[in-house]
Order: structure tokens, then sequence, then C-alpha cells
């Protein structure tokens, strides 16, 4: 249902028109200053709704100028590498050698904010000289959501078929990894030699791999990629408890629980997400199933109504017996998978929490225990969680009390993170204390998400696109 002020914008939308022509027709004149003047008298929100219009506008071209000042910094002082050091001036790879991992998801962001020459200049260092002809153990599921989603979001954008090929190549290296007597994936394989290491893992990295693999069956027509990543996802649904719920650590050899406590937090939490949003891309009546029994056992256990307001902690998978009562800024995610399924009145509940919880000390803690709101992780390491659950509620509700909180979003984003050269975690929340560190998912998720709650809205359509976890829109099957 729209807001009274959007409803009121859609009449004015809908009547100004007819009530202009009809002055300007008994007034020789046809200047419609007077028409306007009336509208503005008779109709108010008129004048609210351009405003705010206007205001809209002004904050996306300012977002935009941050991820100018963001990339320039990376392409400053370490183009070629996967991520800036923006205290030091340096860069970071991963695993020594890079993967060019901030060019590859920043790129699609570019596109959506219609920067041509930096997507170009992204696209020149992915081509001449990305390469997963390595020799190096990597983090399957980081891989996966940063590297095979951002490639293949990128190509479906711009129609270079160098980064489908790209992408196909990297699927294969990664294939290794669900080759576990469960098919469900270790946690780390060896991009040139198959080898694979990491037998206790989570839902998150076993269940986070559908929406990219899935992907590419699709445009490949090789069915190899989306049936591999669906054994995985339905091997670990079958292993929830009597309740409905997974743990926290499981072993991809024996299939067996190395831990009980249940969350929705890092670690699980995008285990959720794809099955609500493999649903949304893929159709079909088994990821529809399996989303609804799990958010169902989820909201049923997991939810808590507390003093401090409303919240998810964590519970014994088997029992749902209250284990702890700690949020953060990962679990802040929540009320935009609520929204996107159409449950807005949990949703706005729990994005008022994530806002408190924000507001305590002018950005959001890794850490909070909401039963007395005191941190017990202080770090803000750019998360981009509550902005994307912000978009996706302004998406659905139009409410302007989500444009607000945007707005606190990149005032303090400006004011605590910002350096000259880029954008820094901080290492505590409360000291505002900065570290030496700018993720890749900074550009590829924070700032797109900032970027998107106030574009216009045929920016992205979100009826033809699902996001993948690091914010890489993906085209729904028609």
């Amino acid at each position: 249902m729209r807001s009274l002020v959007a409803s009121a914008c859609l009449v004015v939308a809908l009547t100004i028109p007819l009530h202009g022509r009809r002055k300007a027709s008994a007034d020789s004149r046809g200047t419609g200053q007077t028409a306007r003047a009336n509208s503005t008298r008779l109709y108010p929100h008129f004048e609210f709704c351009r405003r705010r219009d206007a205001e809209k506008a002004a904050m996306a071209a300012a977002v935009r100028r941050q991820f100018l000042h963001a990339w320039n910094g990376y392409m400053r002082y370490a183009k070629g590498h996967d991520e800036l050091r923006p205290l030091s001036k340096g860069y970071k790879d991963w695993y020594g050698v890079s993967l060019e991992m901030t060019p590859v998801d920043a790129l699609d962001t570019m596109v959506l904010m219609g920067l041509d020459k930096q997507a170009d200049a992204a696209r020149e260092l992915i081509d001449k000289h990305l390469s997963f002809d390595r020799d190096i153990y990597v983090e399957n599921f980081e891989i996966n959501i940063r590297l095979l989603g951002g490639l293949e979001s990128s190509y479906e954008l711009t129609g270079d078929k160098r980064l489908l090929a790209l992408a196909m190549d990297l699927a294969n290296r990664l294939l290794p990894a669900f080759h576990s007597p469960t098919g469900m994936p270790y946690r780390f394989v060896n991009l040139k030699t198959g080898a694979v290491r990491g037998s206790v893992s989570n839902p998150a990295e076993i269940g986070s791999e559908m929406l990219e693999f899935g992907t590419l069956s699709k445009l490949t027509g090789n069915p190899i990629y989306y049936n591999t990543a669906k054994r995985a996802v339905v091997a670990l649904y079958r292993r929830r408890s009597s309740i409905g719920l997974v743990g926290a650590g499981i072993n991809v050899k024996t299939g067996q629980w190395t831990d009980p406590m249940s969350f929705i937090g890092g670690g699980i939490d995008s285990y959720y997400e794809y099955l609500l949003k493999a649903w949304l891309l893929f159709g079909g009546k088994d990821f529809e199933r399996m989303w609804k029994t799990s958010v169902a056992a989820v909201n049923r256990y997991v939810a808590d109504d507390a003093p401090t307001g409303f919240w998810y902690g964590q519970v014994n998978m088997n029992t749902g017996a209250r284990m702890g009562t700690r949020f953060g800024a990962l679990s802040a995610f929540w009320p935009g998978e609520l929204a996107l399924s159409g449950d807005l009145t949990r949703a706005r509940r729990l994005e008022d929490s994530c806002y408190k919880m924000w507001n305590l000390y002018g950005v959001e803690p890794d850490g909070l225990n909401y039963s007395n709101l005191q941190i017990v992780d202080p770090a803000y390491p750019l998360r981009p969680e509550i902005i994307e659950s912000a978009f996706y509620l302004y998406r659905f509700t139009n409410d302007a009390r989500y444009l607000r909180m945007g707005r606190t979003f990149y005032d303090s984003l400006m004011k605590y993170c910002r350096t000259k050269d880029g954008f820094a975690s901080l290492k505590d929340v409360r000291t505002k204390k900065k570290a030496d560190d700018m993720p890749s998912y900074f550009l590829a998720e924070t700032l797109k998400y900032s970027y998107l709650l106030f574009a216009p809205r045929q920016t992205l359509n979100l009826n033809r696109v699902v996001f993948n976890t690091e914010a890489h829109p993906l085209r729904k099957t028609p």
C-alpha cells in the first residue's frame, strides 16, 4: 500500500496537467504561471513531491561523486590489485596475487551510475590482467559472490563476451569444491589443481552458490552449474532440525552438525537469502517451499520481542531455546529480505531496531547485545546491509522515512569514514578510529545501494533482476 504522501503525489501527477490546460485555454497569455501557482496552493503536496524529487536527485549525485572519490583513490594507489589501503596509500591482494577484486566488484555499479569512462578502465584491467590460472587456494564462497557474480552481472549489463568467458573459466575451477560425499562444497579450492580443504563449513558458504551457478547455466545452456549448486542447497536443507532450523557449523564430508547455534547473522545469513532469491530468480516450487518453511521457523524461534525492540537473536537449532541476544551489522540484511518476501510489518519493525543500533554511536557496530544495547564487537567495516534494507523498504513502501535513514547513513560515512584518498573501515565506532581497509564490497554494495535508494526507479527495475548477496544484479528467468 502506498503511503499517504505517495498517494497525494500520484493524485497531483494525474490532476495537475488537466487543471493547467483548462487555465491556459481561458487565459490567452498561456504562460501557465497562474495555473502552477494555483496548483501549489490547491495541492500543497505538489511542491513537497517536487522538492523531494530534487533532494533525491541531489543525493544520488552526491553518492555518485563519492564513488568516484573511492575509485580514483583505488586507481591512484592500488590499480591492478585487489583492494585499496586508504590510510597507508597502498594495496592488499587477498592471496598474494591479484584477482582484480575491486574492478570486478565495482564494474556493474559504474554501469548503473553511467560512469562509462571508469567502466571502460575497469574492463581494461579485467581483460588484460585477470587470470584464474593460479596455484592458490581461494575461499569458494567469497570468490563466487564477488567475482563470479560480478562477471555475470557485468556481462548481462554490457554484453562483453570476455566477461562471460572469464565467468565460465572461474566456475569450472570452483566445481571441484563440490566433490564431497554429501555434495556440499568444501570451503577452499585450488584454482589450478582443483585440490580442496576445509571440511567444516557453514550454511552461508554452502548455500550461497545457487544464484551465480544457476545464472551461468542459463547463460551457457550447460545444466551442470545449476544442478551442482542445487544439490548442495538441498543436501543442507534436508539436514535441518525437526523444528526447521539450521546450525552454525556442519561437516561436508559426514553431514553432521558441528555447531547447533541458529541465527540469521554471518555464517548463516545468505543461506536464507538465497532460498528466497533462487525462488524469485528461477521460479519453481522447490525453492518456494524451502524458503517458506525456513522463514516460518526463523520467525517462530529466532525472532525476539525484547524490551529494547524487535530483534533476531540466537537459539538452539534442535529445541529453539534462547542461547544469545547478539545482533549486528550483518544481520541488518534481514529487513530487506522480509520486505522482498512481502512481510513489510516485520521488516519495518526490524529496520527500526537496526536504525536504533546505528544511532547509538553514529555508526552501527558489528556486534550488539540487544538486551542491554551494549557493544560486543565495535568494528564497522563499511558494511552495506542496513542501507540495502532501507533501499528495499523504500522501493516497496515509498515511505520517505527510509530516505531520511539513507541520508543519515551517507552523512555518517562522510563524517567518520571518508579519507583523502577513499573511505576507511572503523576499528571502533565509539572512538571512530579508522582501519587501513576499503573492502571491494564498499563499491559493489554500500555505495550501490546508497545510490539506488535515491536514483530514479528506472535506473534498475526490481521486477527484472535479483541481487546476489554482493549486490550484483542478475536477470530473472523470463
